[in-house]
């Protein structure tokens, strides 16, 4: 048989594993065995490297960003594993920054083809393994492991070797998957917790407290509040240089009482996000050290460079007219983005909105505004998208967001783009802002 192209090989992966990123519910396994099956095939590579893993609702993606940018700066050879792609299989899969070889791909697909077809694993579970085997080859220093969903029975909770757990924070999202209450999603994700293992969570909640703590004590291991060490607010934002400003207080001993940083992540979300990724950075790197500070301080401010991280509050175009993407698809992710919106302060916003099947629309829908907004709903290329007139008559009827259907994102964004144009011709000391989001597959096909 031939040896497959890199084209081919993808083709491959997406035609015969089922794949949640396209299809959602019916590729999702609550079950570690396939995983384990896949590693012992290749000798366990997931062993024989440190990592950090890092579970969570919101902002694990930017987290794992930030202290893989970190830990590159500090001269760490560092892997990076996050989920879901946006335009390209292998940004899942980094090494300080660069894809992973087309190359790689090939061979390993090639290597593990009949493993492939014995245990029908998923399309998440064979790219785990994918890049533990590529960590291993390329005899990292760390891997920051991002979690796809929940922790406990994630393909990813197979890691042993684990430097430093780290959950974001708690809320409602993936229910049907992961639990009804914040409670029980928190217990899934404390599943990632492993004796002697200390544990940084972002945020602070009284449903999930008492479940972090439980689960701690059962395995041996401690958890630490980064608020209660980290305090960071956003003291400025500058749209046309791409850059926000950050001020962070600590009593930590390792840390300076004030330190300013700058970042080309622009989202004041990102301020719990930073103070995670600077908490972290104590406790990976060698404290009171000017090095660590310096290599800190780098990080953020090269996060985007370093690590090539994308959709999170990222300018699309700053004239005539400001246009942002932001992949925050949840109520938590959602309500963030609204306030990031009303602090820009704008007389009239365009939104180029779409969402997937299995997200809660309500949730979503009903924080939108009705006043001084237009909507452009549209679907993502993928079958798991939900239709885009299902979603506009919901939005139009049940919340009163006055908007139109479109055939495709790039449509809807093109409409969005002439109709803000018009607007801020029509009204020169007015503001217009176009907005494209409520799916990552959305934002995906604006960039």
């Amino acid at each position: 048989m031939a040896k497959m192209t890199y084209s081919e090989t993808l083709d491959y992966l997406y035609a015969r594993l089922p794949m949640f990123q396209r299809i959602g519910a019916p590729a999702f396994k609550k079950d570690l065995t396939n995983t384990r099956l896949l590693c012992a095939e290749l000798g366990n590579p997931q062993n024989e490297f440190q990592s950090v893993h890092i579970a969570g609702t919101n902002g694990k993606g930017s987290t794992s960003h930030l202290i893989a940018s970190i830990l590159q700066e500090a001269g760490k050879r560092v892997g990076l594993y996050t989920s879901p792609h946006y335009k390209d299989f292998r940004e899942r899969v980094r090494l300080n920054g660069q894809l992973m070889g087309e190359e790689f791909v090939v061979d390993f697909v090639e290597r593990m083809r009949p493993a492939i077809e014995r245990i029908e694993p998923s399309f998440f579970e064979i790219t785990v393994v994918m890049a533990f085997e590529y960590f291993r080859q390329q005899k990292v220093d760390i891997a920051v492991i991002e979690v796809g969903m929940g922790g406990r029975f994630d393909s990813t909770n197979v890691l042993e070797n684990v430097a430093l757990s780290i959950i974001t924070n708690i809320d409602l999202d993936h229910q049907q998957f992961l639990g009804e209450t914040r409670a029980e999603i928190a217990f899934e994700k404390a599943g990632i917790m492993k004796a002697g293992v200390p544990v940084l969570v972002g945020e602070r909640h009284a449903e999930t407290e008492a479940v972090f703590a439980k689960r701690s004590e059962e395995v041996g291991t401690r958890v630490a509040y980064v608020q209660d060490f980290v305090q960071l607010k956003q003291i400025g934002v500058d749209y046309e240089k791409g850059e926000a400003l950050y001020e962070a207080s600590s009593q930590r001993p390792n840390m300076n009482n004030k330190q300013t940083f700058a970042s080309g992540l622009l989202g004041e979300y990102q301020t719990k996000n930073i103070a995670t990724a600077l908490l972290s950075a104590g406790l990976l790197l060698q404290p009171n050290n000017e090095n660590q500070l310096k290599a800190t301080e780098n990080g953020i401010k090269n996060v985007l460079q370093n690590t090539g991280l994308v959709g999170r509050w990222q300018i699309l175009q700053t004239k005539p007219f400001l246009s942002i993407a932001d992949a925050g698809h949840n109520a938590q992710g959602v309500g963030e983005i609204l306030r990031g919106i009303e602090k820009i302060n704008p007389d009239q916003v365009f939104f180029v909105f779409g969402m997937v099947r299995d997200k809660s629309a309500d949730s979503v829908l009903k924080l939108l505004p009705q006043s001084d907004a237009n909507y452009y709903f549209c679907a993502a290329n993928i079958p798991r998208a939900r239709p885009t007139e299902e979603l506009q008559t919901e939005a139009n009827f049940r919340y009163g967001l006055s908007g139109q259907s479109y055939k495709s994102v790039a449509e809807a964004y093109a409409q969005a783009l002439s109709d803000a144009e018009s607007y801020q011709n029509a009204n020169p000391q007015k503001k217009a802002l176009v907005f494209v989001g409520g799916s990552i597959f959305v934002v995906a096909e604006v960039l």
